[in-house]
């Protein structure tokens, strides 16, 4: 009966240790082991029996001697088992009720602690969001290469313990408007840009983004996975290139597309590495906008047109020398044509012959000599 009742006490208090943090259970399984193994050492079945029990099985000749009536009582009193020093002294029914209240004041004093580290509303509102609304700030204004001060395992922490104690859905809410509030203010400084800083600008504010969510999403991966992958169906990273598409490209694709044609027409106008990571990032935030540009989504990402044909070929040739015309335009020549590169002949020149030349080089030379 007695490991029946520790069996049942232990099933209660399940619901405890699957929500206290790894303190707490550490406690709490220090505490049950140990009553667990004086039961073990003195179970039920084997402990000594009453006092009065024993006195009426003495040999006759023995109930009649107080004194040694009175020795076995104070040896069967010390064969009592102990339970964190409450049961000394006590038979073996006492021992197992006081057995049980020791393990209920374990429960009690765990379930103190426990309510003690609850994160309430409040506790998210002024102590944990405040610490990842600053460690978000710094995240999406650094510039790539930059050193930021702050400590990822306390905000992976921090996340941790919040969607532990059920507060994902507000977390993941304010996440969500973090970000939406900080997109709209780089959405008005691009709109106050001039056009010869327009596109650098544009490529600024995306590369950066991109860059934020790389240490953004593995943050938040807890709140990911149990929440947003759980109930909503959705990846925390696709949400949050979603958000750059609606408050910032959308906005800004019918003004960057004219200035990006107008730059592809002008060679080295912006920088090569400028236009491709613009390109490739507005293909990768929405595919359908090759459809405004085929040919310049083609020059950096591949099978976007259809394949070369046969019968096209004078037309991508002319293309080549129209495009060989306007470097040469730009100040861009192509020397002087007259002269072979050195070393050609021995290129294609026989072994031989160039064994013949070499040696005839070396006699000519002596001779000077």
């Amino acid at each position: 009966m007695e490991e029946e009742s520790m069996e049942e006490e232990g099933g209660s208090s399940s619901s405890y240790e699957a929500m206290m943090d790894d303190q707490n259970h550490n406690n709490w399984e220090a505490g049950v082991d140990g009553y667990r193994q004086q039961q073990q050492q003195h179970p039920a079945g084997h402990a000594q029996a009453p006092l009065g029990d024993r006195a009426l099985r003495l040999p006759a000749d023995r109930k009649g001697h107080r004194g040694q009536q009175q020795e076995e009582e104070e040896e069967e009193a010390q064969m009592v088992p102990e339970a964190n020093g409450l049961m000394k002294g006590c038979d073996s029914a006492g021992a197992a009720g006081k057995g049980g209240a020791v393990a209920a004041a374990i429960i009690n004093t765990s379930t103190s602690k426990f309510l003690m580290n609850v994160i309430t509303i409040e506790d998210y509102k002024n102590t944990y969001w405040p610490k990842l609304d600053s460690a978000i700030d710094q995240l999406l204004t650094q510039s790539p290469g930059d050193y930021i001060p702050i400590s990822y395992e306390q905000i992976y922490s921090c996340v941790y313990k919040c969607v532990c104690q059920q507060h994902s859905e507000q977390m993941y809410s304010d996440l969500i408007k973090k970000i939406t509030n900080h997109l709209e203010r780089v959405s008005k400084e691009l709109q106050a840009s001039p056009p010869d800083l327009y596109i650098e600008r544009f490529n600024i504010a995306l590369g950066q983004y991109m860059g934020a969510l790389q240490s953004i999403v593995p943050l938040f991966i807890y709140m990911n996975k149990f929440y947003i992958e759980t109930k909503l169906n959705r990846d925390l990273k696709d949400d949050l290139i979603k958000l750059f598409t609606e408050h910032v490209a959308e906005k800004h694709i019918y003004s960057l597309m004219p200035l990006l044609l107008e730059a592809q027409s002008t060679p080295f106008q912006i920088t090569p590495s400028t236009m491709a990571n613009i390109v490739k990032g507005l293909y990768t935030l929405r595919p359908e906008w090759v459809q405004m540009a085929p040919a310049l989504f083609s020059k950096f990402i591949p099978n976007i047109l259809p394949p070369a044909v046969e019968s096209e070929l004078q037309e991508y040739a002319a293309q080549d020398q129209k495009l060989q015309r306007e470097l040469m335009q730009n100040g861009f020549t192509r020397g002087d044509q007259s002269r072979k590169r050195a070393g050609e002949e021995l290129t294609y020149t026989g072994g031989d012959d160039i064994i013949s030349q070499v040696y005839e080089g070396v006699t000519l030379q002596q001779g000077e000599e």
